[in-house]
């Protein structure tokens, strides 16, 4: 049995540090699949706000969302168009500090135009935003992707990120597979 992928240990991580009634973050929305895992983990009293600054992004995360809700009961989701650098204003000041996971999908959207992408400047913006908005024990994730267009500086970005927070502010890890130089890899923060 090999390890697990780098958006599975994401998730695996984040499922360890939530509840039930939890409130949780998607930065990047994508085609939903964080956003789905998030109101599935967080639950029918939980909340999740999901951004994304496209529409197309935002459309495919609610349809999924549709889609499983007539299954099973999800936590209360906001779709925000926003830029995730922008999550702060965006989420009611009252949930500030009590944030339990925000997940990062960097790159681009699959499925759609691969110019459209995260960027370092609005990315680290974000990320500091994320760790002032979280619990204590709260979890960051971000899955980067080194092997597109800009996607390498955003990756090397996010690390040096990550290495310079303080260890009396919250403990930082990476999880890669280094034979595959160019493959996605994880950065997670876990706050004291």
């Amino acid at each position: 049995m090999g390890f697990l992928s780098v958006l599975s240990q994401a998730q695996r991580w984040v499922k360890e540090r939530t509840l039930p009634g939890d409130i949780a973050v998607d930065a990047t929305a994508g085609n939903g699949s964080d956003t789905l895992f998030l109101a599935r983990t967080v639950g029918p009293k939980g909340t999740v706000f999901a951004f994304d600054i496209q529409a197309e992004a935002l459309e495919s995360t609610r349809r999924r969302l549709e889609s499983e809700a007539m299954q099973e009961e999800l936590a209360t989701v906001a779709l925000v168009r926003e830029g995730h650098e922008n999550m702060s204003e965006a989420i009611p000041v009252e949930r500030h500090g009590r944030i339990a996971a925000v997940m990062f999908n960097l790159g681009y959207l699959p499925g759609a135009e691969s110019d459209v992408i995260t960027h370092p400047a609005s990315t680290l913006a974000a990320l500091e935003s994320a760790l002032r908005m979280l619990r204590p024990g709260g979890i960051v994730t971000v899955v980067v992707y080194p092997g597109h267009e800009g996607g390498q500086t955003e990756a090397d970005a996010v690390s040096s990120w990550a290495e310079a927070v303080s260890p009396a502010i919250a403990q930082t890890v990476v999880y890669r597979f280094p034979q595959k130089l160019y493959s996605p890899y994880l950065i997670a923060l876990n706050k004291k």
